[in-house]
C-alpha cells in the first residue's frame, strides 16, 4: 500500500524530472535561435562594406550591390521555380501510387528506392547533367526552339551543349524530387482510415476519395514538402555550378546558351580568388539569400496556417 509519503516522494522525483526536460527543452530551442541571430549578424556586418563598395570593385561593369545581386537573385528564384513546377506533381503522384495504388512489397521497394535517391551527393547529379542529361536534351530543344521560337521562353539562339537554364532546372526537380515524396507520402499514409471508408461508402471511386479525403487532409504537409524543396533548390551549389554556362544578366529564355546563374553556385566559383571587398561582396549575396529563404519559409508558414483542413485532432 502506497502511503502519503511515498506519492509525496513520487511526485517530487516526476517534478524534478520535469524540470530536467523543460530546461533542456528550453536550452535546445535559444540554441536554434541564438545560432539563427549569430549567423544574420555575422552576414550583415560582412556585409556592410560591400553596400558601400565603389563602382570598380564590381565585375561586369555593375555600379552597385544591388545592380550586381539583382540578377543573381533571379537566377536563384527562376531556376528553384522551374525545378519545383516539374518537381511537385510527379512526385505527389508518386507519393499517391506508392500509398494508395502500389501493392505493399513494391510500395516499400519504391520507398527504399527514394529514400537513397534523397542520399545521392549533388555532386553526382551535376556529372548527370553534364555528361547524359544535356547531351540527351539538346536535339530536344532544337525541335523545341524550331516549333515554339515564336514564345518568348523558347525563343533562340538554342544552346549547343545544352547546358542551359532548363537542364539546370531539371537536375533540381530530381534532387528535391525525393524529399517531396518522402514527406508527401507520409502524410497520404495518415489520412485518417475513417474518411477513406466514408468516402468509398458514399459511392466514391478511389480517385474521387484521394480528392475528398486523402489530398485535402495533406494540403499543409504538401506544401511544407514543396517549402523544404524549394530551400535545397535556392541553396544548391555544385549541381548548378556544375552544368550552367552562367551569364550575369536577367533572362527568361530557357534554352539559349546565356543563362542567368544563381548566388549559391556564384559563390562557389568565386569565393577562391576573391580578396578584399570582393569578399564582402559574396557574403552579402550570402545575406541575399538567406532573407529570400527566410522569408520563403515564412510565407509557407502563413499558408499552411491559413489553409490547413484537418489536424491530427480528427
Amino acid at each position: 500500500m502506497t502511503t502519503a509519503v511515498d506519492r509525496d516522494a513520487l511526485r517530487t522525483t516526476q517534478r524534478a524530472g520535469d524540470r530536467v526536460f523543460s530546461t533542456a527543452t528550453i536550452v535546445a530551442g535559444s540554441l536554434i535561435l541564438a545560432v539563427l541571430a549569430a549567423v544574420a549578424v555575422f552576414l550583415f556586418v560582412q556585409s556592410v562594406p560591400a553596400f558601400l563598395a565603389a563602382p570598380d570593385e564590381f565585375d561586369s561593369g555593375f555600379t552597385n550591390f544591388w545592380e550586381y545581386v539583382w540578377p543573381l537573385a533571379f537566377g536563384t528564384l527562376w531556376s528553384a521555380f522551374l525545378a519545383l513546377i516539374m518537381a511537385i506533381p510527379v512526385a505527389i503522384g508518386i507519393a499517391l501510387f506508392i500509398s494508395h495504388y502500389a501493392p505493399r512489397k513494391l510500395a516499400q521497394g519504391l520507398g527504399y528506392i527514394i529514400d537513397l535517391l534523397a542520399a545521392v551527393p549533388s555532386v553526382v547529379f551535376g556529372l548527370w547533367g553534364i555528361g547524359v542529361l544535356a547531351p540527351m536534351l539538346q536535339p530536344f530543344y532544337s525541335t523545341l526552339v524550331e516549333w515554339f521560337g515564336w514564345f518568348p521562353l523558347f525563343a533562340g539562339p538554342v544552346s549547343g551543349t545544352g547546358r542551359t537554364i532548363f537542364t539546370v532546372a531539371v537536375v533540381l526537380a530530381v534532387m528535391v524530387l525525393p524529399i517531396i515524396t518522402a514527406i508527401s507520402r507520409e502524410i497520404f499514409l495518415q489520412t485518417p482510415v475513417l474518411h477513406e471508408e466514408a468516402a468509398l461508402a458514399l459511392g466514391a471511386t478511389r480517385w474521387e476519395m484521394i480528392t475528398m479525403a486523402v489530398l485535402p487532409f495533406g494540403r499543409a504537409g504538401i506544401i511544407s514538402a514543396a517549402m523544404l524543396g524549394l530551400g535545397r533548390a535556392l541553396g544548391e551549389t555544385m549541381a548548378v555550378a556544375m552544368v550552367l554556362s552562367p551569364s550575369p544578366q536577367v533572362i527568361f529564355q530557357l534554352l539559349t546558351s546565356q543563362n542567368p546563374t544563381t548566388i549559391a553556385a556564384n559563390i562557389a566559383l568565386n569565393f577562391p580568388e576573391a580578396h578584399g571587398v570582393g569578399v564582402n561582396i559574396l557574403l552579402a549575396t550570402g545575406l541575399i539569400l538567406f532573407v529570400i529563404t527566410l522569408a520563403v519559409n515564412m510565407l509557407a508558414r502563413y499558408i499552411i496556417n491559413r489553409r490547413k483542413a484537418f489536424s491530427g485532432a480528427n
